[in-house]
């Protein structure tokens, strides 16, 4: 909505209630100046809207609708084609803490450090969704047992604000061993993400640069004042729901920079600046960033295929996504006979990929490999005890949660069989049968080749 629009619908409220435009700032937002702000063309964020819609919804008597153009917004997502990670907070922590998945990841991809070539100023590596931070904190570990000496440019993507704050969490310890890194954390899309440059000139217009130097010299003083940003990240590390596709996006586009204040003439160079930062990256982690059920197209479209582009000349992009064909799809089976979550295999995609570049992709190696060195596995983590015998609800329960988040089941199929515990049984069933729960994962590597 435009200012005159929100200006003149509060206008008709602050009339029918007979309230002054400085109490209604004040009530709606806890702010007396809202009005004289948008009268003077400053701009309001979709939740600072909501909050005022809200307010006017509640103060309307009954029977009076709000309004024209202050109605409650609708949301048009269908949430069978749009399940999200971080919209399942319960059971995404719980799949973390009880699986091996993310430390089998981060091993992997410390695998393709000794196959890329970093060149001066500084090793260049972008995560493309960094979740909790997990993965990333574990492969930087590697990167100073392989390169202790070298700077390190480390950028990260995450929409969600639980897991922006996660990740920042545990940047202390990482500045404190290799002090010459610059960690930058962003919320933008995948095409904008490793340039830091929004696509559309009005989110460049309204993006947020935020850099901040670390004083001091040990991991407790920077992670105090990382803990400062909770209220920075509070009121700009936000999504909504775009209209248009129903997905989540930022309402505006954030880069912050972290980095230590007693390193930054070393790390001068090599400090990203608004609108100069080159997209040209020696590692980029790929690790689950699309739903299992999106298509190949979108997959290769939107998210592979910008992400290749960002390659530098000997750089390698790896790819992680859910396998299947494993004791957690037997679960989710005996529940959902026909359920096939994983229907795009890495071969598929990578020739997705290959024709979505087109030229653009002639100096990339694409490589698939063989299933034995593909394919990994990862497990529940239990006390043989507790999968042998009489398995506890809680074990099964945290077994059950497992399958249902690899496979992405949707919480509306959930609560229909959840009514009934026949779900337990099934999950106790598989675990007798292997003696324990884990599953498979696919990876695939797409590198530039060098100069």
């Amino acid at each position: 909505m435009k200012n005159d629009q929100i200006l003149a619908t509060i206008a008709d409220f602050c009339r029918q209630a007979e309230m002054a435009e400085s109490t209604f700032g004040r009530r709606a937002v806890n702010d007396g100046k809202l009005v004289a702000r948008l009268r003077e063309g400053k701009r309001i964020t979709i939740d600072t809207l909501e909050r005022i819609q809200a307010f006017i919804a509640q103060s309307m008597p009954e029977g009076v609708p709000p309004p024209p153009g202050l109605e409650a917004p609708i949301e048009r997502r269908d949430p069978r084609s749009n399940f999200r990670f971080f919209e399942n907070r319960q059971k995404y922590l719980l799949f973390v803490h009880t699986c091996s998945e993310k430390r089998v990841i981060a091993d992997r991809v410390a695998l393709e450090l000794a196959n890329i070539h970093p060149r001066p100023p500084a090793l260049r590596v972008f995560d493309a969704g960094v979740g909790d931070g997990t993965v990333l904190s574990r492969v930087m570990r590697s990167m100073h047992g392989r390169f202790p000496h070298m700077p390190f440019y480390i950028a990260g993507k995450e929409l969600s604000l639980e897991d922006a704050r996660l990740t920042l969490d545990k940047i202390p310890d990482r500045l404190f061993e290799h002090p010459a890194t610059v960690f930058v954390l962003t919320n933008m899309h995948y095409a904008e993400a490793p340039s830091l440059t929004p696509a559309s000139p009005a989110a460049a217009a309204a993006m947020i640069w935020h850099e901040v130097p670390l004083r001091g010299g040990s991991s407790g003083e920077f992670a105090d004042q990382i803990a400062g940003l909770g209220a920075f990240l509070e009121d700009n590390w936000r999504a909504s729901i775009n209209p248009r596709s129903g997905m989540p996006t930022y309402e505006r586009p954030v880069a912050l920079v972290v980095y230590r204040e007693d390193h930054r003439f070393l790390l001068d160079t090599i400090i990203p600046r608004a609108g100069r930062t080159e997209a040209n990256f020696d590692l980029i982690i790929a690790s689950q960033p699309y739903r299992a059920k999106s298509s190949v197209q979108f997959r290769a479209r939107r998210i592979i295929a910008p992400l290749a582009r960002a390659l530098r000349a000997g750089g390698r992009l790896i790819g992680i996504h859910s396998h299947g064909q494993d004791p957690g799809m037997e679960i989710v089976q005996a529940v959902w006979p026909k359920e096939n979550p994983f229907a795009v295999s890495r071969h598929e995609l990578l020739r997705a990929v290959k024709y979505e570049l087109g030229s653009a992709g002639r100096d990339l190696n694409f490589n698939a490999y063989s299933d034995q060195r593909s394919i990994f596995r990862y497990a529940m983590e239990a006390l043989p005890n507790e999968v042998t015998g009489s398995i506890g609800t809680s074990t099964a329960f945290a077994a059950w949660n497992a399958a249902v988040y690899v496979a992405q089941i949707e919480d509306d199929r959930l609560t229909e069989v959840t009514q009934s515990g026949r779900y337990l049984d099934a999950t106790r069933e598989v675990l007798r049968k292997h003696n324990g729960l884990w599953f498979y994962d696919e990876s695939y590597v797409i590198s530039r080749r060098r100069d």
